[in-house]
C-alpha cells in the first residue's frame, strides 16, 4: 500500500532552504528567504513548537527572527547554538526558550490542562503575513558572523559542529574548507580542497572531516592532510569516473553497536539526460574508509541527505519534490511520496529519538520532516513495522514439525 500524502506540517511566508530539530526539547527551526533581491519576500528563521494534538503531530510559530536582507541557506544546531550560512558569512546564533506561567483560565485550552504558552493547531495558512513572535518565551541573541567564502559568487554551502561542539567547520563555492574554534571563533585552518564547490561536510571520528566536491571527488581530510580520497564506483567497472558526482554525505551510527560508524554518500549524473541514469546510494565503513555496499536509489537527481539518531534510516529528499526513507542496513526503500513537494526539496531531518522525540513519534517507527522551495514543511510518518515475538516464531515452527511428522504417518503407515 503506498503512503498517505504527507501532512503540511507549517507554512512559512518565504521559501524554506534548511529545517533542524532540537535533540532534547520539541522544537523545530527552519529558515529561508528571498535574499537580497527586492521582492517583498523576507528573510528569517523561525522557531516551531512541536506537540501532539487530537493523536496527530502539530506544529506553531513561537517566534521569527528577521535576518534582514540575508537568506539562511544552510544550519548546523549545537544545543541552543545555530551556525546560519547565509550568503558568504557564518552567522552564530544563540537563543533561549523560556515558558511564561499560564494565565488562570489558559489550562485546558490544548485540552491537555497543561501550564504552556499560547499556540495555533495545525499548520499555518500562507496567506498569514505576521511573522511576528506569537509569545514571548524565545529570544535570540547574535554572537558572532565571519567570512567564510571569497569566491565571485560567495556562499557557504555547509557547515558542521563536531561531536563536541568544539569546533566549526565551514565549505562553500570557493572550494576551501575553514575550520573555526568554537565559541570564539577564531580561525585555526584554512586549505583548498576542491577545485569547485564544495557541496556538502561530515564529521566523523578523530575530527576526520569528510567533503563531497563537485569536482567529482569525496575525500578524508585529517586537518589539512589528505587521509584518502574515495571511489564509490571501483566495483563498478562500467561507470566511468566522471558520469557521477558526490552530492551529500553523512556519518551515522551503527544499530547495535555502540561506538561504530558508517558513512554514507549520494552519487548523482554529472549530467542530464532524457532518460536519466540512476542515483547511488553508498554504504562505507567509518573507519577504513572501504565501500560496503551500493545501492540505486531511483532515478530522481538527489538534492539533500539525512541520517536517523540510531542509524537505522536515511532520509532523501530529490529535487523534483519527491521524499523517500531507506533503511541503512539494505539500503532498501521503505517509503517514498512522488513529488511530495512542488518543488526541489532543499532539506529533509529525522524527529530525534530521545525521550521526548519518541512522544511525539506517537507509536510511529521514524518521523521525518522535509522543506522545500515551496515554502512548505511537511511530516512523513514511517508506521512501526509489525513483527511476531521470539517465543512465538518457535512455537508456529514446532507446529509445523508436528504437522509434518503426522502427514507422514498418514501417507506411509509405520513411519513412526
Amino acid at each position: 500500500m503506498a503512503p498517505r500524502r504527507p501532512a503540511e506540517l507549517y507554512r512559512a511566508p518565504f521559501p524554506l532552504y534548511t529545517v533542524r530539530l532540537h535533540p532534547r526539547r520539541p522544537l523545530a527551526i527552519t529558515a529561508g528567504g528571498g535574499g537580497a533581491a527586492k521582492t517583498g519576500i523576507r528573510n528569517g528563521v523561525h522557531f516551531l513548537q512541536l506537540e501532539q494534538i487530537g493523536g496527530q503531530l502539530s506544529a506553531s510559530l513561537l517566534h521569527s527572527h528577521d535576518t534582514e536582507t540575508r537568506a539562511t541557506m544552510t544550519m548546523a544546531l549545537a544545543d541552543d547554538i545555530i551556525a546560519a550560512g547565509q550568503d558568504a558569512s557564518c552567522h552564530i546564533l544563540r537563543f533561549s526558550l523560556q515558558v511564561p506561567e499560564a494565565k488562570s483560565g489558559s489550562a485546558g485550552r490544548n485540552g491537555s490542562g497543561e501550564k504552556g504558552p499560547r499556540k495555533r493547531k495545525g499548520p499555518s495558512p500562507a496567506g498569514q503575513g505576521d511573522t511576528q513572535s506569537q509569545t514571548s518565551e524565545v529570544t535570540v541573541e547574535s554572537l558572532h558572523s565571519v567570512r567564510t567564502d571569497f569566491s565571485p559568487d560567495a556562499l557557504q554551502k555547509a557547515v558542521r559542529f563536531n561531536a563536541d561542539c568544539s569546533l566549526l567547520v565551514t565549505g562553500g563555492a570557493d572550494g576551501f574548507l575553514r575550520l573555526w574554534e568554537f565559541p570564539s571563533m577564531k580561525k585555526t585552518l584554512e586549505f583548498k580542497a576542491h577545485d569547485g564547490e564544495i557541496e556538502d561536510i561530515a564529521l566523523g571520528p578523530d575530527n576526520k572531516v569528510v567533503t563531497a566536491g563537485r569536482d567529482f571527488q569525496c575525500c578524508v581530510w585529517q586537518q589539512d592532510q589528505l587521509v584518502t580520497g574515495l571511489h564509490w564506483n571501483e566495483n563498478l567497472p562500467g561507470i566511468p569516473d566522471k558520469a557521477y558526482r558526490y552530492q551529500a554525505c553523512r556519518f551515522g551510527a551503527v544499530e547495535d553497536n555502540a561506538g561504530a560508524l558508517r558513512l554514507y554518500t549520494v552519487q548523482v549524473p554529472h549530467k542530464r539526460e532524457r532518460r536519466p541514469p540512476p542515483c547511488y546510494l553508498t554504504k562505507w565503513d567509518g573507519k577504513s574508509f572501504l565501500p560496503l555496499l551500493t545501492r540505486p536509489c531511483g532515478n530522481e537527481v538527489i538534492s539533500c541527505l539525512s541520517i536517523s539518531d540510531s542509524g537505522t534510516f536515511l532520509g532523501l529528499g530529490t529535487v523534483t519534490g519527491s521524499v523517500a526513507i531507506h533503511i541503512a542496513f539494505s539500503l532498501q526503500r521503505l517509503y517514498y511520496v512522488k513529488e511530495a513537494h512542488g518543488i526541489v526539496v532543499t532539506d529533509v531531518a529525522f524527529v530525534p529519538e530521545s525521550r521526548g522525540g519518541r512522544e511525539l513519534l506517537a507509536g510511529n517507527e521514524a518521523a521525518l520532516l522535509s522543506v522545500a522551495v515551496d515554502s512548505r514543511c511537511k511530516l512523513h510518518l514511517l508506521p512501526s513495522r509489525r513483527s511476531l515475538p521470539v517465543w512465538l516464531l518457535l512455537l508456529l515452527c514446532a507446529g509445523l514439525i508436528v504437522a509434518a511428522i503426522l502427514l507422514l504417518q498418514l501417507a506411509f503407515p509405520g513411519f513412526l
